[in-house]
């Protein structure tokens, strides 16, 4: 019915963002480009006949010889070329001058001593987070693919969402914490990486859209199981006022008690408790008319 395929749609949505959410965090923790910038450092000598701006050339021909005066023409800025570098939770990356590729270091030994506790409890709460997800999405697929107990699908439903809002939680304070360390090694970090300017990157970007679509999943599983148990309890009360109107029940708690064997029976159904009308009046009548033509003998 439409009730149910609703609940499909939400719970296919928050698998989907869910699932987003994984693939988000995995790339963006992989990576790193969480922080981007230039380092400003001094030219190199040029060697050879290496020519360019990258390097600083000396007015001699015989530049090589130590024995020969060496001027350098460059002065102020001029002596400087800034390099572009990037940084994530394992690597910091930086150009080569005059040389093709990249020169990688460590980012945990280039953190602050002060810091690097804070630098792992990021790394730990990251990988809690991803494990988390993952769990998430787990537990969401089983109840997408789960038909044999629409009672076991609520606790799924209602266990998946809390892992997922744990999830999102240690997200957010796993990003917060290598914001700061960053911010500290920039301040504090070796004198030979600190950057001249600096901003943040994709993959910080990524990783804030992956807790973004975590509590979105989260909200929506949350919704979703919401609206299942009101929408029960209200089907529930008024077919109880339904069956006090229809049926003049000697025991005034009969209504509930035929209400609670019809909830009881769905403990190993798939079918809809809040939308089966008729199976629950045929049962009414089956449990409850016997006691009355027995009460009016």
């Amino acid at each position: 019915n439409k009730t149910s395929a609703d609940s499909r749609h939400r719970a296919s949505a928050a698998f989907s963002l869910s699932f987003l959410s994984l693939v988000f965090s995995i790339t963006a923790f992989s990576s790193s480009y969480w922080c981007e910038g230039t380092r400003k450092v001094a030219k190199p000598f040029c060697k050879g006949d290496t020519k360019g701006d990258l390097c600083i050339r000396f007015n001699s021909p015989e530049g090589n010889n130590s024995q020969a005066v060496q001027y350098i023409w460059e002065t102020g800025d001029d002596k400087y070329v800034e390099k572009k570098f990037h940084a994530g939770i394992w690597y910091s990356c930086e150009e080569m001058i005059n040389e093709d590729g990249e020169k990688c270091r460590s980012f945990i030994s280039l953190t602050p001593a002060s810091d690097r506790g804070v630098l792992w409890l990021s790394i730990v709460a990251e990988l809690l987070y991803v494990v988390l997800l993952l769990t998430g999405n787990i537990l969401m697929s089983v109840e997408i693919c789960y038909y044999s107990s629409v009672i076991d699908g609520l606790k799924i439903n209602a266990f998946s969402a809390v892992v997922t809002v744990l999830a999102g939680l240690l997200g957010m304070v796993a990003h917060m914490m290598y914001t700061t360390v960053f911010q500290m090694t920039v301040n504090l970090g070796p004198e030979d990486w600190r950057p001249h300017t600096w901003d943040y990157g994709w993959s910080y970007g990524l990783a804030w859209t992956s807790f973004a679509c975590c509590m979105a999943a989260a909200v929506t599983t949350i919704n979703k199981y919401t609206k299942t148990i009101l929408e029960f309890k209200h089907k529930r009360r008024k077919l109880e006022r339904s069956f006090r109107i229809q049926y003049k029940f000697p025991d005034p708690t009969a209504p509930e008690k035929v209400c609670n064997v019809y909830v009881n029976s769905f403990q190993n159904t798939a079918d809809d408790p809040a939308h089966a009308l008729r199976s629950l009046r045929h049962l009414a009548t089956i449990s409850v008319l016997p006691k009355r033509s027995s009460a009016h003998e």
